[in-house]
């Protein structure tokens, strides 16, 4: 009896170990960058990234079609007003400048024809021999061969012309951007094969978003600092905004034309700044490796020195700064927050400062069991 006793004993007692739960292991204390949340100047200034170009850009190209024979020019030679850039093969127009001239012969000798039989109409006519009707056609007659004569002397004026545009030369002092046909290759009339930008005053061209572009208007005075230079800035004005957006970017051209004396590259990269140097507003601006999203809200884990937690807090994102978000509200300076890791933080949860010694679960403050 007392065996059986034990056995129930014995039995009971499993069952009750079997029956309780086990407890889940203790969550890991994961290493978190922190940082102090600190006021820092945001310079109110618009700050964008463009290219000097000249002001003005011809592209050439030949007023007759044709076979190009050579040209004479590279990307970034300068060039002289009148000099020889392109030349197109001559023989067909030569060809046609010469049909010209043989129909201005043509018309010639038939004019002459013409006059001289009206002249012996007329001495038909004094004499009685013909009707006036008949010398009214003769008159005619050389009144037409007259305009025909017209005619070909003005086309051969024409053809002469274009035979004389089988050189192409430029129209102005400049440096060569682009060359877009080379010997051999078949150009057509109008097409551009030669790019140039004019001497004089140059432009510092860039986008501007949808949302600014209302804020530039033509004749602001804008800061222009050449990436490549470390002198002072220089000072410009918006000299043109684009009516539509780019097709590509959904950006708006603006032009800024620099001071006339301003010695600068073409193509060299600049930094056009609107609004006053140095005019700074206080605002708490974190990295963006901070936010998190927990539900609907945009959070910050804050961190607990005193129980070495960290939970989350909504804030308001004002705007972005680069990298950087700055924000309306939600943390006060003098704070810790997480900077990087945040999105494998739970509400609660126990955290080691980056690079100090790692603590273990014993050595951090515990929560009160009851």
């Amino acid at each position: 009896m007392k065996h059986l006793r034990v056995g129930f004993v014995v039995s009971v007692a499993l069952a009750l170990v079997a029956c309780s739960k086990t407890p889940p292991p203790p969550e890991p204390v994961r290493a978190v960058k922190l940082m102090t949340v600190a006021p820092s100047g945001l310079t109110a200034q618009e700050v964008y990234a463009g290219e000097v170009r000249a002001q003005v850009e011809s592209a050439q190209g030949f007023r007759v079609g044709g076979k190009v024979l050579r040209r004479h020019v590279e990307a970034g030679q300068p060039v002289k007003a009148g000099q020889l850039l392109m030349e197109l093969d001559p023989a067909d127009l030569r060809l046609a400048a010469e049909a010209g001239q043989a129909q201005v012969a043509a018309a010639t000798t038939q004019r002459d024809l013409v006059a001289a039989d009206l002249k012996r109409y007329r001495d038909l006519r004094a004499q009685g021999f013909i009707s006036g009707a008949e010398l009214e056609r003769r008159e005619a007659s050389l009144a037409a061969a007259e305009a025909s004569l017209r005619q070909a002397m003005a086309q051969a004026s024409v053809q002469g012309n274009q035979a004389g545009y089988a050189q192409l030369r430029a129209d102005g002092d400049g440096v060569v951007l682009s060359v877009g046909a080379e010997p051999g290759q078949v150009v057509s009339a109008g097409a551009a094969v030669v790019r140039i930008a004019r001497d004089g005053v140059r432009d510092v061209v860039f986008g501007v978003p949808e949302d600014r572009v209302a804020s530039v208007r033509v004749g602001d005075r804008v800061q222009v600092q050449l990436w490549a230079s470390h002198e002072a800035p220089l000072e410009a004005v918006v000299r043109e905004v684009a009516a539509s957006a780019d097709p590509a970017g959904r950006t708006f051209q603006v032009r800024v034309a620099l001071p006339a004396d301003a010695r600068v590259v073409l193509g060299a990269t600049a930094r056009v700044s609107f609004g006053t140097h140095g005019e700074a507003l206080q605002a708490i601006r974190l990295p963006t490796s901070a936010l998190a999203r927990v539900g609907n809200d945009t959070v910050v884990w804050v961190f607990d020195p005193q129980s070495n937690t960290v939970q989350p807090r909504p804030v308001q994102v004002a705007m972005a700064d680069g990298n950087d978000v700055v924000l309306q509200g939600g943390v006060q300076p003098g704070e810790e927050i997480v900077a990087a890791g945040v999105h494998v933080l739970t509400p609660g949860q126990q955290v080691a400062r980056f690079g100090a010694s790692r603590p273990t679960i014993d050595s951090l403050p515990q929560a009160e069991t009851r």
